[in-house]
């Protein structure tokens, strides 16, 4: 027994220092770059592959090929990879989800071109670089981990990484070469990868797919590491290895046995579900498809010719219309991408694994063989299985609810490559299952007819999502998750629902394929297909339908019609583009074809333009841009001149609201009105970050009809104090009340239809939605549901005209703060608090700005602003709280305090 325990724990040493060896690549890549290299896997393979090249294919020296395989190729296909995919996306300053989707493109691409080079089937001939015996791979991660450590912790190259990692424009500026830094990370993360690829490849099934997958199932090892400590990525896995190995001597018996022994042999995946769903602050950048500008309508000439295309393979026949069955059915299965992450804006690695439990079940129903189910015709077992699958995308959706950027990446990855080996792996729930046709369509002409229902079917629920009050919350909620949540949209059911109807279409579609494919086959639904799908999703328009029907059938399409690995080449190729063209290649063909005409047509000098102005007079019904300026006339001063009462109620004339002091405050002798009952409050209100108090004892009243200032240094706790009234934040102690209710532990949301209604310092307005759309979704989402709110929040902020019906992605600075102050105010707020309002504006713009939240103020809203500018402070403000040090120093009028306020601010 010590003898078989020995020899096991051997093995489970191999085992973990290749898995090591990956980690410490990983880390050392996420560390330099910020960058989590889903290629990783990808490069180990084409290593693999060139080393057998070299010694098997041309007889090189092992010596000789190993050293131009890891010296030479590794490092190169690193190097290359920063300097002409990922540096111009971070010299871009690219949303996060584009760097993502170049990793992933990357992979993709790296797997097509090995298909294309050296064929889909499995080598058993790799040459052996090191023997079996563990010593000398494990001498060499924990070498490679000690010498990496030291360089990171005592050279002046390990300075200038952390400095990188920390803030790289702050580096640069500080005379640290980023790209450099940036170049060695990633060669050197590109040389542990291919030793890994050439250590395994000997071991296990050489093939495109197999190897890269096996190698990403290692990166549990670097999450657990938190992409951090070297020392805990080779600790871990020499342990999962060891763990692994020492297991295979269980033989389990029962129903139960067959799963079990799939944890034992998996147990790397296990080690990567618990990594990724137990630590969710791995990269908690944003990692979410984004649009930067609004959607662009796609052309009914477009739908038409999908529509003719779709239609043509009716008149196939033979092979070409069996694989024309497909087309329908994937197309559905990338529909459920565009509605989580083209609409919902949540990234989802694991589709393909809802798709091949949609095609398991439905063969499992229709065969009979589903626990306590009858047997079911296939009309009927794809509906079932469809309300089967749906709610297991709770799966990848509950971990959405808390987790962003690469932590909701991780998960959705892990879940899928969980379920690929846990269940579509497993003679238990696949051995000598086949799938039928339902009844009457057995035919390929007939079953595509039914295949075309099925897609418009799908089609009819993706545009019902995408319209009206709901597809405008997940438009808001793609395109800016706080402001969402702060417009009252309640953000974690809206993830739960996207997942869930995405689940639902892939398990549609999926099993759409497989009675297409008259089988189960476990290897058309893989995790590396599903990183496949979600890239010719995301690169050929995340939020478009048509998109996703043309993905569809260039996958298919090119699969069948040319070498195998041309359509993965293919959309690894414009993945790893995608920084150029987010919005899709549409987008980009139209942007270009733009350009071209303009830089075609004629242009006028200054003379002639004068001339053209002389000759021509402007036209009568041209409207100016609206600008914040001009509310004054239009807004409420244009009300108050003709009589009439503005939306939100008059402002009070000023000789009775203000009068004397410093910018037009009461004196105490002239009186009050009696002060009204606060509106929220705080108690005793501390907070922290880690061991960093940022708020001490803050005790703060906000009164209805009046304005209440913050005002402070930056560092003083402002924003704090913000998120914790807003529910972004929870306080460590103390109360919120709003009126005599304690809301410290709601969310941002239930805030909002409470009453809260809160703008951003850094603009929170939802670009790929018009005007009016950015108001309606604050007037659907708010305190009350009042249908005239939008129009009447529009009318008072001088949006009612032709900037109405513009995308907010292409307005001006001083249009988006009236677009977010409207959006917050049609939800009918007892009380709004405004973050660095001026910020951005000009002095006419504050000045209009001020006239409208003394009148929002004189018709009873309670008003709390955090602002630099004191002289607006001065201008509006009832009562000034001067903060610093995370504590309020001083509180008053404004004629008292701000002369505290200004020796405060001025050191910042």
């Amino acid at each position: 027994m010590s003898s078989l325990t020995y020899d096991l724990t051997l093995a489970g040493l191999a085992v973990g220092s290749a898995a090591a060896l990956s980690g410490i690549g990983l880390v050392v890549t996420y560390r330099a770059t910020g960058v989590l290299n889903f290629a990783h896997g990808a490069i180990a393979m084409v290593c693999a592959y060139a080393l057998r090249q070299c010694v098997v294919e041309w007889g090189w020296p092992l010596w000789a090929g190993a050293a131009v395989t890891l010296l030479v190729l590794a490092p190169g296909i690193g190097m290359a990879l920063e300097r002409f995919v990922f540096r111009p996306l971070a010299v871009l300053g690219s949303d996060p989800a584009q760097t993502l989707v170049a990793s992933i493109g990357v992979f993709v691409l790296l797997v097509g071109g090995a298909v294309l080079l050296w064929g889909q089937g499995a080598r058993d001939d790799a040459p052996e670089l090191m023997s079996a015996e563990p010593w000398g791979q494990l001498t060499m991660a924990l070498l490679l981990a000690a010498g990496v450590g030291a360089v990171i912790r005592w050279t002046r190259f390990g300075r200038e990484l952390r400095a990188v990692v920390d803030d790289r424009q702050l580096a640069v500026l500080g005379g640290v070469d980023a790209d450099r830094v940036a170049a060695a990370g990633w060669a050197f993360g590109s040389f542990t990868a291919g030793l890994t690829g050439v250590l395994l490849a000997p071991y296990v099934r050489l093939d495109p797919y197999g190897l890269p997958l096996l190698v990403m199932e290692v990166v549990a090892v670097a999450v657990a590491a938190r992409m951090r400590s070297l020392p805990v990525a080779v600790l871990t896995a020499l342990a999962i290895g060891v763990a692994q190995s020492q297991l295979t001597r269980l033989h389990p018996t029962g129903w139960g046995a067959p799963l079990l022994q799939a944890v034992s042999t998996n147990l790397f995946v296990v080690a990567l579900l618990i990594a990724a769903l137990a630590l969710p602050r791995v990269g908690t950048r944003d990692a979410l498809p984004r649009s930067a500008t609004a959607r662009v309508p796609t052309p009914p000439g477009a739908w038409i010719v999908a529509m003719v295309l779709f239609l043509l393979p009716l008149g196939f026949a033979g092979s070409d219309l069996h694989t024309s069955v497909q087309v329908p059915a994937l197309g559905v299965v990338l529909l459920s991408l565009v509605v989580v992450t083209g609409r919902g804006g949540q990234i989802s690695l694991g589709q393909a694994a809802y798709a091949g439990l949609g095609a398991l079940f439905t063969a499992l129903l229709a065969a009979g063989r589903f626990p306590g189910l009858p047997r079911l015709p296939e009309l009927a077992a794809l509906a079932l299985a469809v309300v089967l699958v749906a709610p297991l995308g709770l799966l990848t959706g509950w971990p959405a609810i808390s987790r962003r950027g690469l932590a909701l990446a991780l998960a959705t990855f892990a879940v899928g490559v969980g379920v690929s080996r846990f269940v579509f792996a497993q003679p238990y729930a696949i051995s000598g299952l086949s799938l039928g046709r339902p009844a009457g369509f057995e035919g390929d002409r007939a079953y595509y007819v039914l295949e075309l229902t099925l897609l418009a079917a799908a089609l009819l629920t993706t545009w019902l999502l995408r319209r009206g009050r709901t597809g405008r919350a997940l438009a808001a909620m793609r395109d800016h998750e706080s402001g969402a949540s702060a417009a009252g949209v309640q953000v974690p059911s809206l993830k739960l629902l996207a997942f869930v109807s995405g689940a639902a279409l892939a398990a549609l579609g999926g099993g759409m394929l497989g009675m297409g494919l008259r089988a189960f086959d476990p290897a058309a639904y893989d995790p590396v297909r599903g990183l496949l799908w979600f890239a010719a999703v995301v690169v050929l328009g995340a939020d478009s339908t048509l998109g996703a029907l043309a993905a569809a059938a260039l996958l298919v399409g090119l699969d069948a019609g040319a070498r195998g690995g041309v359509a993965a080449a293919l959309i690894g190729i414009l993945a790893v583009l995608v920084g150029r063209f987010p919005g899709g290649p549409y987008e980009a063909l139209r942007t270009a074809a733009g350009t071209l005409r303009l830089r075609r047509g004629a242009r006028l000098t200054a003379v002639g333009v004068g001339v053209r102005r002389r000759l021509r007079p402007a036209e009568p019904g041209a409207a100016p841009r609206p600008t914040l300026t001009g509310l004054t006339a239009s807004g409420v001063a244009g009300q108050e001149a003709a009589g009439a009462q503005p939306p939100q109620g008059p402002p009070a004339p000023d000789g009775e609201r203000r009068s004397g002091g410093s910018g037009g405050k009461p004196n105490a002798a002239e009186g009050r009105m009696p002060t009204p009952a606060p509106a929220l409050v705080t108690h005793h209100l501390q907070a922290r970050y880690d061991n960093f108090t940022a708020l001490d004892d803050i005790t703060l009243t906000v009164h209805p009809g009046r304005v209440t200032a913050v005002v402070g240094p930056n560092g003083a706790g402002k924003s704090t104090l913000f998120h914790c009234l807003a529910g972004t934040h929870r306080p460590t102690h103390g109360q919120v009340l709003l009126g005599t209710r304690d809301i410290t532990r709601l969310s941002a949301h239930a805030r909002t239809r409470l009453g809260i209604a809160r703008t951003f310092q850094q603009l929170a307005v939802f670009p790929s939605l018009t005007v009016a759309e950015n108001v309606r979704v604050g007037a659907e989402q708010g305190r009350l549901r009042d249908p005239s709110a939008v129009e009447r929040a529009l009318r008072l902020l001088g949006l009612d005209g032709p900037v109405r019906a513009l995308p907010a992605a292409d307005l001006p600075t001083g249009t988006l703060r009236r677009v977010e102050l409207a959006r917050a105010l049609a939800g009918g707020p007892r009380v709004l608090l405004l973050d660095e309002p001026a910020a951005g504006l000009d002095t006419a713009e504050v000045t209009a700005l001020a006239r409208v939240l003394k009148a929002l103020a004189a018709d009873g809203t309670a008003l709390l602003v955090v602002e630099h500018d004191l002289d607006l402070v001065a201008d509006l403000a009832d009562t000034v709280h001067v903060m610093a040090a995370g504590r309020i120093v001083a509180s008053g009028p404004p004629d008292r305090v701000l002369d505290a306020a200004g020796s405060q601010e001025a050191p910042a």
